[in-house]
């Protein structure tokens, strides 16, 4: 039966842009490809989707850039995918992995395609869907950083980070065990508590700052509303390629 939310499909004028993805940890970049492809056919019809490169070096040299705070290293892998993709034919790209999103500066200015950010796209939706204060999640790399204080800072919108001992534990679970593709329930507990905690001190929805956290983490068992960076990415990079001013329903 169809869906009568569904975006309705329109011929296009022209091909699909060539999406190019600029992968970092796999779990995240597997599940942005995958909601690409799973809700193309909105747009464009049954098993119908734009066509998608990614490249992703190995998760160890970003590690290693990260941990010894060398954003420029970190800016030299991201340019080195951007290179490759647009040699393979891409025509914009997106990164689903906010952590690296701290070297963006860097990127941006020398990289040969554009691209949609992540943070930007995750605060515009923020900010339509009427949300004031966001509490954000993610590595403790990401939390100390400047990427969505500055995203939601652009919307006009107020944000709260976890406390210190709260960030370093949702790093190491990160690190050890999402992006391994290991969920255990303990971990789905923890984030609900730090979740818990941003809904008392005020905050009325929560990012989830690591692309793996949605595997997890959901509007089904948060206390809060949840922006899904991963999939708004996704659904970003979709109108972008399809040319469609629209938006899939919320879910």
């Amino acid at each position: 039966m169809p869906n009568p939310a569904a975006p309705a499909i329109a011929p296009l004028s022209r091909s699909p842009r060539h999406i190019g993805i600029v992968g970092c940890s796999a779990e995240g970049a597997a599940l942005c490809y995958r909601t690409i492809c799973a809700e193309a056919p909105a747009w464009l019809g049954a098993h119908a989707h734009p066509e998608v490169s990614m490249h992703t070096p190995s998760l160890a040299a970003y590690v290693d850039c990260l941990d010894r705070g060398d954003l420029d290293g970190v800016a030299v892998l991201m340019l080195d995918s951007a290179r490759r993709l647009q040699a393979a034919g891409a025509d914009f790209l997106i990164c689903p992995d906010n952590t690296i999103h701290q070297a963006f500066g860097r990127v941006q200015p020398h990289s040969p395609l554009p691209w949609l950010h992540i943070a930007d796209e995750v605060a515009a939706e923020a900010q339509r869907r009427g949300f004031r204060r966001i509490g954000i999640t993610g590595t403790a790399w990401l939390v100390g950083s400047d990427v969505y204080p500055a995203a939601l800072a652009r919307q006009g919108l107020a944000w709260e980070r976890p406390d210190d001992t709260q960030r370093a534990t949702m790093g190491r679970l990160i690190m050890d065990e999402l992006v391994g593709g290991v969920f255990r329930p303990d971990t789905v507990a923890f984030f609900q508590t730090v979740i818990e905690g941003f809904a008392q001190t005020g905050c009325d929805a929560v990012v989830l700052g690591c692309t793996e956290i949605p595997l997890i983490i959901g509007d089904h068992n948060a206390a809060l509303p949840t922006l899904d960076s991963t999939r708004l990415l996704a659904r970003a990079a979709l109108r972008r390629a399809v040319g469609a001013d629209i938006r899939p329903p919320a879910g």
